[in-house]
């Protein structure tokens, strides 16, 4: 399950027409990044690299040169080295990209140095990832300085400098179907691991084991690396919103709060349940748990194409703040209690965030300072929550120490959103009974 090659040049075709025609972008891969010593991290591919290329290799560069004779799409990557890739890997080599990624002309990566001043002669204007890495923005520095050396031998060097990603984030901000499709089936993976973790909770667990049914479900299945790091949280700790040392025991009659996405050919999902470690709600656990689920109904009404982003975290707010009053969490009236942000001492984050090729994704969600309409192919999070401190000495102490939020990832449609992490019970009966069975 990957992007094909078509698709990918269409990305790059519609970068280059937002370009200006006579200037190049510059799109630095991502590097190893060392963990401990002499060992790495598993590789991640740069996101907006990865976005136009597709090509999973570190320390390599892509130009684009809008009408460039010789071929626009230009790609620096590491040479083929028989003796490293006895011990590192295969790599494709500049031959490899050409023939597989349809790159128009690609060189050794130690020849950046010297051929980019060349490319940005006769270019007005450089569009690169600005202030995104300082190294990177010396070296785009110097090759411009390298260009305007030449200015006397009647070279033109590029007069601008521009942040690509405003471009190509908008760019990523709206799916195209196969990225939907992609994503729908990380969102399938992703309900499959919850529903395994639900499974197999006992009370005497301990967080981490629940996070190693995740893991090996996501494993499995072919999605070798969680989309971020996975929260476990059991009974109190799951009032700790990013909460993941993971290495509690899970206590009978507490609830477990588990925020846990796999990456699936490059794209994230991202998916919150909350369960009780014995299989049964006690009755305070319950209330709150119905009102955090009619909070989330509330605003997956409110994600339509037209709407704006505001207005399904604004509909869960004005839920949770009449369900905390009716609960005696809050006292007073619904819309002061609104104005006064009282509800924040409960439900301190927003709805949800855009997700894509990143957990948290690309794209503005403001436009010339107003709230962005909503548009098809959108994907973004729903996931309202209530978490009362258990030191909060102003409510019950029933209440005290619970924290719950319910999580989906959902696509913008015209008629509505259509929820791309479903499988997973959230209603409490059903949670109760997959967790007897």
């Amino acid at each position: 399950m990957s992007i094909n090659t078509h698709e990918l040049a269409r990305r790059r075709r519609d970068l280059m027409l937002k370009m200006s025609s006579s200037g190049v972008a510059i799109i630095p891969a991502a590097s190893l990044t060392t963990r401990s010593r002499d060992t790495e991290y598993v590789f991640r591919q740069d996101s907006d690299f990865f976005y136009l290329t597709g090509f999973a290799e570190p320390e390599a560069m892509m130009v684009l040169a809008p009408e460039r004779e010789e071929g626009e799409y230009i790609v620096f990557c590491q040479p083929k080295d028989a003796e490293k890739e006895l011990w590192e890997g295969r790599r494709e080599g500049p031959d490899g990209l050409v023939q597989n990624y349809g790159v128009d002309e690609a060189h050794a990566i130690d020849e950046l140095e010297h051929m980019l001043p060349k490319l940005l002669q006769g270019r007005d204007r450089i569009y690169y990832p600005v202030g995104q890495n300082t190294g990177f923005d010396q070296r785009v520095t110097g090759w411009l300085n390298s260009a305007k050396a030449k200015v006397r031998s009647g070279i033109t060097p590029p007069r601008e400098l521009s942040d690509v990603t405003y471009l190509l984030h908008e760019m990523r901000l709206l799916k195209s179907e196969s990225e939907l499709t992609i994503l729908a089936a990380a969102g399938e993976l992703g309900a499959r691991a919850h529903i395994r973790a639900m499974n197999k909770c006992k009370p005497g667990m301990y967080e981490y084991q629940l996070e190693a049914e995740i893991l090996h479900e996501f494993a499995s299945n072919g999605a070798r690396s969680p989309a971020y790091t996975s929260i476990v949280g059991g009974g109190q700790n799951a009032c700790i919103l990013h909460y993941n040392a993971n290495d509690q025991q899970l206590d009978d009659g507490d609830l477990v709060l588990i925020d846990a996405g796999c990456e699936l050919a490059g794209y994230a999902t991202d998916i919150t349940r909350t369960f009780p470690v014995n299989g049964k709600f006690s009755e305070p656990q319950r209330e709150l748990y119905a009102l955090v689920l009619k909070a989330q109904e509330a605003a997956l009404e409110k994600v339509k194409a037209g709407l704006r982003w505001n207005e399904p975290h604004d509909e869960a707010v004005r839920v949770i703040t009449q369900g905390l009053v009716d609960l005696g969490l809050l006292a007073g009236e619904v819309d002061v209690l609104i104005e006064d942000e009282k509800y924040k001492d409960f439900y301190m984050h927003r709805i949800g965030h855009w997700l894509g090729m990143d957990v948290h994704d690309v794209g503005a969600y403001k436009i010339g300072g107003d709230w962005r309409v909503m548009e098809p192919g959108m994907v973004m999070t729903v996931e309202p929550g209530i978490y009362v401190n258990p030191e909060n000495q102003n409510v019950a102490a029933k209440w005290r120490g619970i924290g719950i939020r319910i999580e989906d990832v959902v696509a913008v449609t015209e008629e509505g959103c259509r929820i791309l992490t479903g499988d997973v019970p959230k209603a409490p009966d059903d949670i109760e009974a997959l967790m007897a069975m």
